[in-house]
């Protein structure tokens, strides 16, 4: 397995997200704690540069005995980088401040999500000390993937030749209350038989404050701490040391009346509303092992959020209720207690089941880099940025700031490049499909880009983003194909079809194939006149219509489609192709929209200096001549979809290259960027978003031309790699990993507006590219394209009945089920319109393989 390694300085800023889709998240960090408890429905990371945020402590204690007893936190060398926050943390009553304990000398990092891994070592400690990080992720099954907890399994293994007596203690702060304000509604803490502690409101259940928390051990005897003892001061921990270490860890029940441990009451504070600990000792012989899973389970049901806020909703939608929507979880668990018997009784099948996912994924004979950006941004599905609401649909955020998400609605411009969740968790797609046209969609055809929270209809206050809408289409088309669920299509179609209408009659009103009318899209501004990146989706959209009504036999309806189809590719060859790459003409006098008309028609007024831009360059915020990086990004959607993109196929392959040419920069040290610098900049290489190679770069250009996003430079290296441009494609992704080393970045949190970005989830795309793997459930078709030249190649591959690996010889092809089904009536094996056909019809089970010889 090809895991990524990392030690010393690139440790600093690992955070790797445990947690389930939907349910929140703990970072596992660089030295093998814990940190960032985003598990209260919204994102919680610290501002400052320590990671451990205010309040939340979380921690591991090895004491190994003998004759001079040694005790370690179980954590790798405090980053240097880190110690001056130390002295700027308010100190107050926080549970905190196990950082400054004695640590283990010697920490490396193994990555290969959805596990972490940190290998220990201190010249005191006579054990191999190893702490691995997961929560379940298993390809099709959202419940357990959407477990609210997060394990740590800690091995321990003597290779000398004594016995080694040790005592593993495992502690943590209030979850329900870490700050301490409103823990006058702490209930007492319990013990959960020999194995945990429970914690829990008992305040108003309908509080977004209220909820409930476990810490146990699976499969051992522990003893039990329910309550910390502390004076008045920040002196639990330092209790809880003094005891560790001097070999004196007490049991309690948790129903203590004060802080001093003893039911007197003498000192002002309460115990049952402090931290609980749970101690496993054995008597390790040589050549044996220990493994100690850690489970932290939470719960907190209520959530008083909506978005868009009440006053600019609909008044059917507004929510006046403390809580307004309820979390998946808590349709199927009543409460932390019972999350933590279902990890109890489930946790062997959970672990084999997220193993053989990783071992499928890392079995994939794709190079370093790619493998790497595919697997660490399967993160963002278990990060904050993703919210599933009780009834089970999908609502996600952009990406997290540090303690609220930031840019609501699923916002479909963005999710557009998402391509994880469609494969891995078909059915979670799909509704957001119904989101975008049930919910969030008008009469008219209108759709707003950002749906409402909880689900409900939205205001349509705002333009439609025309990249966003169009991509709709097309990811209806997508699914459909993924699902094999033609009735699911039928039903959808009438608001497929008033959807498309309504972005013909909005900005291409005049039906010559192409949009004019200014249109709002990612760059959250408005495009005037016709530009590659939309058209080309405008494009895909059609020929995508035309094919489902073709497929539900309204042969009337698809012809104008079609007809609209040739005369956009036309007019993108014709009218944007300037015979290199795809450009903008700006356009803004003969339009149906009158802004900029009316604005220097502004008869007796001075003419101001941006009215005076405005004649000469026409409006704001455009890109013109520019070889923009998303330009082909409509046809990098349909060749991933299964559409035929012949028909722009070679203005396609020069853009890229245009694109590989002009906008990839080994080092961007002489680059000017004064927008955000931080995603790429100085001896770093990336792909700008936009260039202006022949020149012509507006006044104005649109905000983010400069800069450097991971969601796009996938993008564009996937469709590279299909294309067969493999060498180009993979510089581009190994430029983008090189920068989220540990050192300077998180390599499993890729931000653009917040951190665990949707955008990056483009990279699952390199998957398909690379392999050229593509299932059909409609027609039961298997493409199978390598890219790469060395046989065997193997590759992990996720179909909605089933997840597996294939792998081609230069005899056979196979594939291998290792959950759920396949069906196959025939494979394409080879590059497109040159494939070998071979009707095979087989049904491979889970846990087989079948073989096609060729």
């Amino acid at each position: 397995m090809r895991e990524r390694v990392f030690s010393g300085g690139n440790l600093l800023q690992i955070s790797m997200p445990i947690g389930g889709i939907g349910a929140g998240c703990i970072g596992f960090n660089g030295i093998g704690g814990l940190q960032d408890f985003s598990i209260r429905n919204h994102p919680e990371r610290s501002a400052l540069p320590d990671g451990h945020g205010f309040s939340q402590s979380a921690f591991a204690l090895l004491r190994v005995g003998g004759d001079h007893p040694v005790t370690r936190l179980v954590e790798g060398p405090f980053p240097p980088e880190k110690i001056y926050a130390q002295g700027l943390k308010a100190q107050g009553f926080r549970e905190s401040g196990h950082e400054g304990l004695p640590r283990f000398r010697k920490c490396r990092f193994f990555g290969a999500y959805p596990f972490g891994r940190v290998e220990l070592g201190d010249p005191s400690i006579p054990l191999e000390v190893t702490v691995e990080a997961f929560n379940p992720f298993i390809p099709g099954d959202a419940v357990a993937s959407g477990l609210p907890c997060a394990i740590l399994e800690y091995r321990f293994s003597n290779s000398t030749p004594e016995p080694v007596p040790l005592e593993f203690s495992y502690h943590l702060s209030h979850p329900v209350f870490p700050d301490g304000k409103g823990a006058e509604e702490a209930a007492p803490n319990t013990v959960i038989d020999e194995r945990g502690v429970s914690f829990a409101s008992a305040g108003d259940p309908s509080s977004a404050r209220f909820g409930s928390a476990t810490l146990s051990v699976v499969g051992q005897a522990a003893s039990v701490k329910a309550s910390w003892f502390r004076g008045g001061w920040f002196d639990g921990i330092s209790v809880l040391w003094r005891e560790v270490s001097e070999g004196r860890f007490e049991a309690n029940d948790g129903s203590f009346d004060a802080g001093t441990g003893s039911p007197s009451g003498a000192i002002e504070g309460s115990s049952g509303r402090l931290g609980g600990s749970v101690m496993v000792r054995a008597l390790l012989q040589p050549g044996k092992s220990l493994t100690v899973p850690v489970v932290v389970c939470w719960h907190f049901p209520n959530v008083d959020y909506v978005y868009p806020a009440p006053e600019s909703r609909p008044e059917s939608s507004c929510c006046e209720e403390p809580t307004a929507w309820h979390p998946f979880y808590t349709s199927i668990w009543k409460d932390a207690r019972a999350v933590e018997e279902y990890v109890q009784v489930h946790y062997a099948d959970l672990k084999a089941r997220t193993e053989a996912f990783r071992d499928a994924l890392f079995s994939s004979t794709l190079p370093p880099a790619v493998l790497d950006a595919i697997s660490a941004n399967l993160g963002i599905l278990k990060s904050p940025t993703v919210l599933r609401q009780a009834n089970g649909n999908i609502w996600g955020w952009e990406g997290c700031f540090a303690e609220k998400g930031c840019c609501h609605g699923s916002c479909d411009h963005v999710w557009n490049y998402a391509q994880a969740m469609p494969h891995l968790f078909p059915d979670l797609e799909r509704t957001l499909r119904h989101q975008e046209l049930e919910r969030s969609m008008d009469e008219r055809g209108h759709v707003d880009f950002r749906s409402s929270l909880p689900d409900g209809p939205t205001s349509h206050r705002f333009r439609a983003a025309a990249d966003g809408q169009l991509g709709g289409i097309l990811k209806v088309y997508r699914d459909w194909q993924i699902s094999g669920d033609t009735a699911w299509l039928a039903g959808l179609y009438p608001r497929v079809k008033r959807s498309l209408d309504y972005c013909i009659e909005t900005w291409d009103p005049e039906f010559k194939g192409i949009l004019s009318e200014p249109h709002h899209n990612t760059y959250d501004i408005e495009f005037w006149g016709p530009d590659g990146m939309c058209n080309t989706i405008y494009w895909a959209a059609l020929v995508a219509m035309e094919k489902m009504a073709e497929a539900l036999g309204r042969t009337e309806e698809a012809r104008p489609y079609q007809d609209l189809a040739r005369l956009c590719a036309a007019n993108l060859r014709i009218a944007l192709f300037n015979g290199e790459y795809f450009i903008q003409r700006v356009e803004w006098e003969n339009l149906r929209d009158s802004a900029i008309r009316d604005a220097l028609a502004k008869e007796g007024e001075r003419e101001t200096p941006a009215q005076a831009l405005l004649r000469v360059e026409g409006p704001k915020y455009q890109y013109g001549s520019g070889c923009l990086s998303d330009g082909v990004i409509g046809l990098w959607m349909a060749r991933l979809y299964g559409l035929d993109t012949s028909p722009l196929q070679d203005e396609a392959r020069s853009h890229l290259q245009a694109i590989h040419r002009y906008n990839f920069r080994k080092d961007l040290s002489e680059h000017a960027n004064t927008q955000r610098p931080g995603f790429a900049m100085g001896p770093e290489g990336g792909l700008l978003v936009c260039s202006w190679p022949k020149g012509g770069k507006p006044t104005l250009p649109f905000p983010y031309s400069d800069e450097v996003w991971t969601g796009m430079e996938y993008e564009v290296a996937s469709y590279l790699i299909a294309e067969g441009m493999v060498e180009q494609g993979l510089e581009i992704v190994e430029a983008a990993r090189a920068r989220y080393d540990g050192r300077a970045r998180n390599p499993w949190d890729e931000y653009e507006c917040g951190s665990y970005y949707t955008r990056a989830m483009s990279s699952y795309a390199l998957l398909q590219a690379y392999s050229g793997f593509r299932y059909s459930a409609v027609s039961k078709t298997l493409w199978f394209d390598p890219k790469a030249a060395v046989r065997p190649f193997a590759c992990f591959f996720a179909t909605a009945s089933g997840y597996g690996v294939i792998r081609l010889t230069a005899k056979s092809l196979t594939v291998s089920m290792r959950e759920g089904r396949l069906e196959i009536d025939r494979v394409r094996l080879g590059a497109e319109g040159a494939e070998q056909v071979y009707d095979w019809e087989v049904k491979v089970p889970a846990g087989k393989t079948r073989r096609l010889m060729l």
